[in-house]
C-alpha cells in the first residue's frame, strides 16, 4: 500500500513538473513571437518614415531646426508610422481641425514649422517642445507660467486640467490605461517619452 502511494506521488509530481515546463515553454515561445512581430512592425514603420527624410531635412533647414531631424522623424513615427497624407498629423496646428492637410509634403512643412515654433516657446527644451507638439503650444506657456521645468507630473497636471475644463470631454479618448487612471485624457501624456526613445533609430553618426 505504501509503495502504491509512493508510486502515485511520483507520477503526480512528474506530471506537474512536465505541465509546468510545458507552460513555461509556451509562454517563452509566445513572448519570443510577440517580440519578433513587434520588431518586424517597427522595422516596417521605420522604413516608411525614412522615405520622408529628404523632405524633413529640407524643411528642418528652412526652419532652423536641422539639428533635430532625428527627433522630427521620431515624432513622425509616433504620429503615423510614416503613413497617410498627413504623416506629421499637423492639420490641427494649421487649421484647428483634423483632416485639412491631404498632402505629405504640406504635412511635413507644417509639422516642422510648428515644431520650430514650440521649440522657441520652450526656450530650446527639446523634450518640452516635443510634448508641446502633442498638447499644443499652450503647454510650453503653462510650464513657464508655473515657473516649472518639464517633468511627468506637470504633463499629467496639464492634461487633467485641459480634459476637465473641456466643454465636451467626450471628444477626447484615453489613449492609455494609465491616462484613464489619472483622468488625464487630453493628448498623450507619454508622447515625449516615447518619441525620445524612438529618436535613436534615426540618429545619423
Amino acid at each position: 500500500m505504501k509503495q502504491t502511494k509512493y508510486t502515485t506521488f511520483l507520477w503526480v509530481s512528474a506530471l506537474i513538473t512536465m505541465m509546468t515546463l510545458l507552460l513555461v515553454t509556451v509562454s517563452l515561445y509566445t513572448s519570443e513571437e510577440d517580440v519578433k512581430k513587434w520588431r518586424v512592425s517597427q522595422h516596417i514603420f521605420t522604413k516608411n518614415v525614412e522615405q520622408h527624410r529628404p523632405l524633413v531635412e529640407k524643411y528642418a533647414k528652412e526652419s532652423g531646426v536641422e539639428e533635430h531631424i532625428d527627433v522630427l522623424l521620431a515624432m513622425m513615427l509616433q504620429e503615423s508610422g510614416g503613413r497617410g497624407d498627413d504623416p506629421m498629423q499637423a492639420s490641427e496646428s494649421l487649421c484647428g481641425e483634423v483632416g485639412c492637410i491631404t498632402d505629405p509634403e504640406q504635412s511635413i512643412k507644417q509639422g516642422v514649422a510648428y515644431f520650430s515654433e514650440v521649440l522657441h516657446a520652450a526656450n530650446g527644451d527639446v523634450v518640452l517642445a516635443v510634448q508641446s507638439y502633442n498638447f499644443g503650444i499652450g503647454f510650453a506657456h503653462y510650464v513657464k507660467e508655473q515657473k516649472s521645468k518639464y517633468n511627468q507630473d506637470i504633463v499629467i497636471e496639464f492634461s487633467q486640467k485641459m480634459y476637465n475644463n473641456a466643454e465636451d470631454p467626450s471628444i477626447y479618448s484615453c489613449l492609455r490605461a494609465e491616462a484613464k487612471e489619472f483622468d488625464a485624457c487630453y493628448g498623450d501624456i507619454y508622447y515625449a517619452r516615447d518619441v525620445m526613445e524612438y529618436k535613436q533609430q534615426f540618429a545619423v553618426n
